[in-house]
């Protein structure tokens, strides 16, 4: 298997013709990393309800094959994975030129591709803070610059999926919340420089969100502790992440860049002391 690799099969000929290597789309051309689960695979899904193409990337090869299928069973087609480690400069530039040779354009990238490793700051080793930077950070970077001279082309837009880690410090995250706060000033920086070729880059920071992977190593005991933080008294939906993800890349947020968009129930306003006084006034007026 070459660094990057199409899923054998793909593309289908729904919604496109093929011609000469290359899929012509009407819609708008979308590339979404960490695409075979959780919010990567919803914001797919609804990108593509919404009319779009999307390129899925993920280093997960059985996961992406299964999530293929399963989009091409549901009939919505519109999809076509790539293998790809956004962590490596390489592989990067060849998944880019892949998806420019299949889609012949990219209108958007959400750079939601991320690893985390949870650890007090005195029992995270220098290879773990790197492995979760090289992906969190640097994918971040490398598929986003990779882009570049296609979303200026499109005059497309930059949506990076950081993290309420990355706005407020939390026990055991000190590599991974370092790394999404990073992501957000990446974002800044994206959007004061990019804004001249017409590029837009915002930042959504999911709050907690009800994933397979939360259900299955959340005890009750934290998600009732959640549940009393957070506002709205509730885990988000992958569904509702990437609901604010595909309204920051289509033409409804045409004037709206640079933007960090917390998308958790109200989780990052709520500050200390917010559940023992909604319990003390419980109740009240």
């Amino acid at each position: 298997m070459t660094a990057l690799q199409v899923v054998p099969g793909w593309p289908k000929q729904r919604g496109g013709v093929k011609h000469a290597g290359r899929i012509e789309m009407a819609g708008k051309r979308a590339v979404v990393t960490g695409a075979a689960r959780g919010i990567g695979l919803a914001t797919t899904k609804l990108l593509i309800e919404e009319g779009w193409t999307v390129a899925m990337i993920d280093r997960d090869r059985p996961a992406l094959e299964e999530a293929s299928r399963d989009i091409d069973r549901d009939g919505i087609g519109r999809a076509e994975p790539f293998f790809c480690d956004v962590s490596i400069a390489d592989q990067v530039e060849e998944m880019v030129g892949g998806v420019l040779a299949r889609f012949g354009g990219i209108d958007a990238v959400v750079n939601n591709a991320g690893v985390a490793d949870f650890a007090p700051i005195e029992r995270t080793g220098f290879e773990q803070w790197r492995t979760v930077m090289a992906t969190n950070l640097d994918g971040v970077f490398l598929v986003s610059q990779a882009a570049l001279p296609a979303l200026r082309q499109s005059r497309g837009c930059i949506v990076n999926i950081a993290s309420i880690s990355g706005l407020r410090g939390s026990t055991l995250r000190i590599a991974y919340g370092t790394s999404k706060a990073a992501v957000i000033q990446l974002t800044r920086q994206q959007a004061a420089e990019l804004g001249e070729y017409g590029i837009r880059a915002n930042c959504v920071c999911p709050g907690p969100v009800r994933t397979k992977l939360a259900m299955a190593v959340h005890t009750q005991e934290i998600i009732d502790a959640y549940h009393d933080a957070i506002p709205l008294n509730r885990y988000g939906s992958e569904r509702e992440i990437a609901e604010v993800i595909a309204f920051l890349c289509s033409g409804r947020a045409s004037y709206v860049t640079g933007q960090v968009i917390a998308a958790d129930g109200g989780f990052e306003s709520t500050g200390v002391g917010l559940p023992a006084l909604r319990r003390a006034n419980a109740g009240g007026d």
